[in-house]
């Protein structure tokens, strides 16, 4: 291995001379309630080895059943890439020995991937920092179910998990055509992205229910064939993925350019050192010994399950952004930042079937709704306050009842704590509604230009900035409830009158 210093010492004219060839593999556990090939339960945070049975451990004489849910998520991954869909495909037995796989062979799909080729779409920032666009080509996305955990003791003992064996994954594999990180970095945004959209899994990598291996090789730039791939497994985060590239661009040019050679093997990243370190050489096709499994039926999609499967397919990320431009109306800044989460885009559409004031929804979610927010209470749906509520809330600055601040800072926070509320009887309760009422509102306009004859007189010579100081003394004078609009429309007019 070469070693942090060495790999330092790799130039950027050395770099240069170079192209990376990336290819993906990224595995998505999918959100059915059982496992792919059993009735056990497919709960992520159970106790250890709970959610097992004689199936899941491949005890003698167990026979396996398909999971159809498993089968319609794969298809819909598939119809959103625009794949081929495979109507018929076979499980095949993927033989190789590890300790977290009881069974000894792990049920995978070889010669027939139920998705075949398609392409997700990313943008990037280039090396020069323009935005590129292009088309990441999909190989296929098939179906397998996932080995268990296996958990390293301080005491050089390892402990086994089997909840996670038999978790119904799909193994999305890319082309050989990602060349840089940061094209990487884009890609398994948009798939988390996607998956989440889709509603097949729920892209949490730090749990480990997305995660990703990275082939990568160099090779001379105008070179025809590739370089000696090396794999990288099982990373469970954006930015060490981005980073293992980058460590691992640098390893492979410095060996090559000292004359060595590049070595077929899988290794792993250590994110404390940012370096990657050698595992076990890589194991070929021919190794795995794949045979079609004897024990399960060929899957048979029919024309009319495919034609359901396509009519239950939700809204992709680039629709839900043309609905929001065309159909609401708003800008392409806000329709961007709320299309690229779908729990927001739900929540703003549910609001916006009782208001018609949608650029208040989107500022209302994109600033106080957004800031209340955790990524788990996101993930979940668990919004501060319901649609319903917000609505009443925007109608109540609309109508000039509260200012936004006040709706803001005072009823929205009680809103959160006190769901059972309306925002308007948060507002009687704390005598926060407006005073609208003219004559009333003029009295105090009098009051307020009476005590202030020197200000009034500078006014009136042009320093119209006092406008401010008057108004902020009439809402002092209202206790708040004064309407700000209609208080700055009879100063101004009492201001503009005749001495």
């Amino acid at each position: 291995m070469v070693s942090e210093t060495a790999e330092k010492a790799v130039s950027a004219e050395m770099l240069a001379k170079y192209e990376l060839v990336i290819g993906l593999e990224v595995h998505c556990q999918l959100l059915t309630a059982t496992k792919i090939f059993a009735a056990d339960s497919n709960q992520f945070g159970s106790e250890p080895n709970t959610n097992i049975s004689v199936i899941t451990l491949g005890h003698p004489g167990t026979l396996p059943k398909l999971n159809r849910k498993a089968v319609e998520l794969a298809v819909r991954m598939g119809l959103a890439c625009r794949s081929a869909i495979t109507q018929y495909t076979v499980f095949a037995r993927k033989n190789y020995f590890y300790p977290d796989l009881p069974k000894g062979y792990q049920l995978s799909q070889d010669k027939t991937p139920i998705c075949v080729g398609g392409e997700i779409p990313v943008k990037f920032k280039d090396a020069s920092g323009q935005l590129v666009e292009k088309a990441v080509r999909l190989h296929h996305i098939h179906l397998e179910e996932d080995a268990g955990k296996s958990i390293h003791d301080t005491d050089w003992t390892t402990l086994l998990d089997y909840n996670r064996a038999g978790t119904p994954l799909i193994e999305m594999v890319t082309d050989p055509v990602i060349q840089s990180a940061e094209e990487a970095a884009a890609y398994l945004t948009e798939v988390r992205r996607l998956v989440r959209y889709l509603d097949i899994c729920d892209g949490n990598m730090e749990e480990g229910s997305l995660r990703c291996d990275v082939n990568i090789s160099v090779r001379l730039w105008g070179a025809k064939e590739f370089g000696t791939k090396v794999e990288i497994k099982n990373m469970n985060s954006i930015r060490n993925v981005q980073r293992a590239i980058e460590s691992e661009l640098r390893r492979q040019v410095g060996i090559l350019e000292n004359g060595g050679t590049i070595v077929q093997e899988t290794r792993m990243f250590d994110a404390n050192t940012g370096l990657t370190q050698g595992m076990r050489m890589k194991e070929t096709m021919n190794d795995y010994r794949y045979f079609p499994d004897p024990d399960l039926s060929p899957v048979v999609i029919s024309d009319e399950w495919l034609a359901q499967m396509r009519a239950s397919m939700p809204a992709l990320p680039k629709e839900r952004y043309e609905k929001l431009l065309n159909q609401y109306g708003l800008p392409d800044y806000d329709a961007t930042l709320l299309a690229d989460v779908k729990e927001l885009a739900d929540y703003f559409e549910a609001v916006g079937q009782k208001t018609t004031n949608y650029k208040a929804v989107s500022n209302w979610i994109m600033g106080p709704i957004k800031a209340q927010l955790t990524e788990k209470a996101l993930r979940d749906g668990q919004f501060p306050v319901s649609a319903e509520k917000l609505a009443d809330l925007i109608l109540l600055v609309d109508s000039g009842k509260v200012s936004f601040s006040t709706a803001s800072q005072r009823i929205f926070p009680v809103l959160i704590e006190q769901p059972e509320k309306s925002p308007e009887q948060v507002a009687q309760e704390q005598n926060l509604l407006q005073n609208s009422n003219t004559d009333a509102l003029q009295t105090l306009v009098d009051e307020v230009l009476a005590a202030w004859p020197d200000k009034v007189k500078e006014y009136r010579k042009g320093k119209k900035g006092l406008m401010g100081l008057f108004v902020g003394e009439v809402m002092k004078k209202s206790k708040g409830s004064a309407d700000p609009k209609l208080t700055n429309e009879l100063l101004q007019k009492s201001l503009s009158s005749p001495v």
